[in-house]
C-alpha cells in the first residue's frame, strides 16, 4: 500500500515585483497552511518522506507543515521538476520516488495537483484551492505502478472556517 499525501501552495502575494520561483506567501495563505497543517496532522501518519517545488511559496508552506508534524526541514527534498504546472513533473516525480517510502507527501502547483489528484484519486475537484490537502491510497507496492488509488482525505481551507 502507498499513500500521497499531496498539497497546494498557501495563497501568494503577487505585490512584489520578483520572479515566479520567488513569490512570497500573503499572510491569508500563511493562515491557512497552519490551519490545514494542525487539522491534518491529527489525520495522517507522518510521511517517509516529503517533496517540495523549488518556488519560495511552496517551500514556506512546506515549513509550515513540517513544523506541524515534527519533521526536520532539513529532511525535505526540494525537486525541481516539481515547480509544474500542467502535471507531468509531479507525476514523475511521485512515481520515481523510491518503493521503501510508503508514505509521500509532496507540495506543488496548480493545475498540475488538482490534474494528479483527479487522474488518480477516486473523487473529483474542480480545483484544489491554496493550501488544500487530498490524501489518496494506491494498492500497489512499487510507486512507479500508481493508478486508481482511493481519496480517503481531502481537507480544504474553507472546510475549517
Amino acid at each position: 500500500m502507498k499513500t500521497l499525501i499531496i498539497v497546494r501552495h498557501a495563497k501568494s502575494s503577487w505585490e512584489y515585483p520578483v520572479d515566479d520561483k520567488d513569490r512570497p506567501l500573503k499572510l491569508r495563505g500563511i493562515k491557512d497552511a497552519h490551519l490545514v497543517a494542525n487539522h491534518i496532522v491529527k489525520k495522517i501518519e507522518t510521511p517517509d518522506i516529503i517533496y517540495s517545488s523549488i518556488a519560495n511559496r511552496a517551500l514556506h508552506t512546506c515549513a509550515i507543515f513540517t513544523r506541524c508534524l515534527n519533521y526536520s526541514f532539513n529532511k525535505v527534498v526540494i525537486k525541481e521538476g516539481m515547480y509544474d504546472f500542467g502535471g507531468s513533473g509531479l507525476l514523475e516525480t511521485i512515481k520515481m520516488c523510491n518503493d521503501e517510502v510508503n508514505t509521500l507527501m509532496v507540495f506543488g502547483h496548480n493545475h498540475a495537483i488538482t490534474a494528479v489528484v483527479n487522474t488518480y484519486g477516486s473523487k473529483l475537484f474542480e480545483n484544489v484551492p491554496t493550501s488544500g490537502a487530498v490524501v489518496i491510497q494506491f494498492d500497489t507496492q512499487a510507486w512507479k505502478d500508481i493508478d486508481e488509488g482511493k481519496t480517503i482525505l481531502k481537507v480544504f481551507p474553507k472546510d475549517l472556517k
